[in-house]
């Protein structure tokens, strides 16, 4: 009777080697993917970049960094120094003004 009752519940059978035991010890443990401290180990970055950008949008948070990088945007942009966008460039104007 106790050797049914204990394969019916998931228990080790009496009288097994401790090898036995030790691999249903490691059966028994939840599996690493289903672990929630594994699998959320990392915080979620892509949702908090996106959450400060949907902050910086609304001006509830300041980004120094985005707002230097914008900054130089912009003063390449006054010097000249962006690319022209397609069919603005040097050899588009050539034609345009041979074409008229």
């Amino acid at each position: 009777m106790a050797f049914l009752s204990a394969r019916i519940f998931g228990q080790v059978v009496k009288g097994t080697s401790y090898r036995n035991e030790k691999i249903v010890r490691q059966l028994a443990i939840k599996p690493v993917h289903k672990d929630i401290d594994e699998v959320d180990y990392y915080p979620p970055y892509m949702k908090i970049d996106l959450a400060f950008e949907n902050l910086r949008y609304h001006g509830l948070f300041r980004d120094e960094h985005q707002d230097f990088k914008e900054e130089m945007i912009r003063l390449r942009a006054l010097r000249g120094k962006v690319k022209p966008k397609k069919g603005e460039g040097k050899r588009a104007m050539k034609r345009k003004a041979a074409g008229s």
